[in-house]
């Protein structure tokens, strides 16, 4: 069946998973922009154009934080948790796409329904839209999964990212001093972002990906860009978290995760003892702008069993000058006379 097929009948649809309701249709403002903008929904019914454009970009007057941090969040409330409610037409199909995106694995059309507000004829008309765009695809047991005209948005997203762009050469540089894993992630949130990653060198790698998300509070980049936000924006983005214990490490209260980023602020970096993974480890510093309005972080990841605590915090020194580094670069590049 073609990306632009013939509508599939309401019966034989089935639901996908997306990449995260929420990251998908909000705009991150800042430096860094992840939007999902002019997408409308059409339908023979409703007469309408649909166009969905993925872009992240660098904006040069770094107004606002980076996915609204200061605000309280969408509370995160762990792996299994469904798209965020969504008025209006696009943000419903926007909805739905984050489904079938953050989905492990196909989704069929009465899985997609427990998981999103939708009424059956309405997500039975998001789907079938979705599908004509070539934004999802259907295959022969009527499953969903992210389409070929998505993931082109995704990969010109990425390559234009000029954020990325400036701290790559910077990364390449720490993951040559340690050998291991180096991520860089943008504050998303309650979550972390993942824009870039250098691989190890070493024979056992990561599972992370460029794209995926996770907890800010228990991971070494979200904590270290939750220290660089102001209290006023950090204190209730805290507040507003639902914390699921992944490992016997994990922080799962606010009351714990703010004496952290409190030591993290003193110290300079944050560390992941395990917090998310059993047997991973991290160390990572804060990357931001000069007025907070954009939040992110730089790490170094390695598995416990070759990457001690104590070479985690031999490496911190190294990691913070590597997050100092991209900011000068930033600040000087994305300045507004740049």
């Amino acid at each position: 069946m073609s990306a632009r097929s013939s509508r599939i009948p309401a019966e034989t649809e089935r639901p996908g998973s997306s990449i995260s309701g929420d990251r998908a249709a909000e705009n991150v403002t800042g430096k860094v922009t992840v939007s999902v903008t002019g997408a409308a929904v059409s339908t023979a019914r409703t007469d309408m154009n649909a166009d969905i454009n993925t872009d992240v970009n660098i904006e040069r007057d770094m107004t606002g934080l980076v996915a609204s941090p200061g605000k309280p969040a969408r509370k995160h409330a762990g792996p299994g948790s469904g798209a965020a409610t969504r008025t209006g037409t696009l943000g419903k199909a926007i909805a739905v796409l984050d489904i079938v995106a953050s989905a492990e694995k196909p989704m069929r059309f009465t899985d997609i329904l427990k998981r999103s507000d939708q009424p059956r004829g309405t997500l039975h008309r998001q789907l079938s839209n979705l599908v004509e765009e070539g934004l999802l695809t259907i295959d022969r047991d009527h499953a969903y999964t992210p389409g070929i005209r998505l993931l082109r948005f995704a990969a010109k997203a990425w390559a234009g990212n000029e954020f990325r762009r400036i701290a790559e050469p910077h990364l390449r540089a720490l993951h040559e001093t340690t050998g291991e894993t180096v991520h860089l992630g943008v504050l998303r949130g309650a979550d972390v972002i993942y824009l870039d990653k250098v691989e190890s060198r070493q024979a056992v790698r990561m599972y992370s990906q460029i794209g995926n998300a996770s907890p800010a509070y228990c991971t070494g980049v979200g904590k270290a860009a939750l220290s660089a936000l102001p209290d006023d924006q950090m204190v209730p983005l805290v507040s507003s978290m639902i914390f699921h214990r992944f490992t016997e490490y994990t922080i799962t209260t606010a009351g714990a995760l703010l004496d952290e980023i409190a030591a993290i602020r003193k110290a300079g970096h944050a560390f992941d003892r395990e917090e998310h993974e059993t047997g991973i480890r991290c160390v990572a510093a804060p990357v931001y702008s000069a007025d907070r309005s954009f939040v992110a972080g730089v790490s170094v990841t390695g598995p416990a069993y070759r990457v001690s605590q104590a070479a985690l915090e031999a490496w911190a020194k190294t990691v913070h000058e590597t997050a100092q580094v991209i900011m000068d670069d930033m600040n000087t590049r994305m300045s507004p006379r740049a």
